[in-house]
């Protein structure tokens, strides 16, 4: 056991000092490697941020079922309890005339008329708000208040769907759909650039040390011995460049929310992601970090086993 834990630190030490050696050629892996963690993280955040948008303004749409005057507020009450328990229902809030008389006036610019509305014996149906679960399950909730016995309950005109927001949801889910997309295509892309990168790095190392692998190979050293400082050397490459990429990202969230004072950037909520990143900080750390050293070291590793198997014999 000490020996083995001997070899590994003397294969450690190696790696490190090959990192230093071969210093030049690590700094144009680790900037592709950087560029490619940088996109995967603002990948995440920028999903993460649409996706709580996406809920805020789901949270604000409704579906409007308005009241017949001859509906009773019982037949009403039971058809709000009706309407909650549907599975694709979030919550029910049913208003009687008065309390949709008051909700009315309470909009910003109807005061005058809600005032005229009430002396003239107060028109605004009572009305059950209806929000959903997701803007997909809509229809669901708008067919089951066609059923012939929930319509005679409502007037002509009822159900209203309050969409004024869905143009805004729908440019948002659009845009999370397209950023994904080009974010996958692009990830996939810098990734199989630094693969290649840090495999050519490996070999031209590997070339440079080849009378040592050599001499290694007649002392009967093993391949996974020879191996491992390159693995190691790699896998340095992985951990710097997430640091680095953890630290640009922060850099662009402190220079958008102190030197620009902006609060979003179009679709994209800044002040949230910049809560977002803050509250995930050690998981997107960790993660950086995992990602880099796995497409350091399988890069390493296949480049070893390619060229030390031809090279070394």
């Amino acid at each position: 056991m000490q020996r083995r834990l001997i070899t590994l630190r003397r294969v450690i030490n190696t790696g490190i000092v090959n990192f230093m050696r071969n210093i030049s050629l690590a700094v144009a892996a680790m900037a592709v490697m950087v560029v490619t963690l940088t996109i995967i993280l603002f990948s995440i955040i920028t999903n993460g941020t649409f996706v709580n948008t996406i809920a805020q303004i789901t949270n604000k749409i409704s579906v409007s079922a308005y009241l017949k005057d001859t509906t009773t507020d019982a037949q009403a009450q039971k058809l709000a309890k009706q309407l909650s328990a549907q599975p694709e229902v979030k919550r029910v809030i049913y208003l009687n005339k008065q309390q949709a008389l008051r909700s009315f006036a309470a909009t910003k610019g109807n005061e005058g008329f809600a005032a005229a509305a009430a002396e003239a014996g107060n028109p605004i149906p009572a009305t059950i708000q209806i929000y959903p679960r997701d803007l997909n399950q809509v229809p669901d909730i708008k067919t089951f208040l066609d059923k012939a016995e929930n319509k005679q309950l409502q007037t002509p005109d009822s159900p209203s769907y309050n969409g004024n927001l869905k143009e805004a949801i729908d440019n948002i889910t659009h845009a999370t759909n397209v950023l994904r997309k080009i974010g996958i295509v692009t990830v996939v892309v810098f990734a199989i650039i630094c693969v290649l990168i840090i495999f050519n790095t490996i070999q031209m190392a590997i070339f440079n040390r080849r009378d040592e692998i050599s001499i290694m190979r007649l002392l009967g050293a093993n391949t996974w011995y020879i191996r491992g400082p390159f693995v190691v050397e790699s896998a340095i490459y992985g951990l710097l460049s997430a640091v680095f990429s953890i630290l640009i990202i922060n850099s662009a969230f402190l220079a958008s929310s102190n030197a620009l004072q902006a609060s979003s950037l179009g679709l994209l909520d800044i002040n949230y992601a910049n809560q977002y990143f803050d509250q995930h900080f050690l998981m997107f750390l960790l993660m950086q970090i995992a990602i880099g050293i796995i497409i350091g070291t399988v890069s390493s590793i296949i480049a070893t086993r390619r060229y030390l198997k031809f090279k070394t014999k």
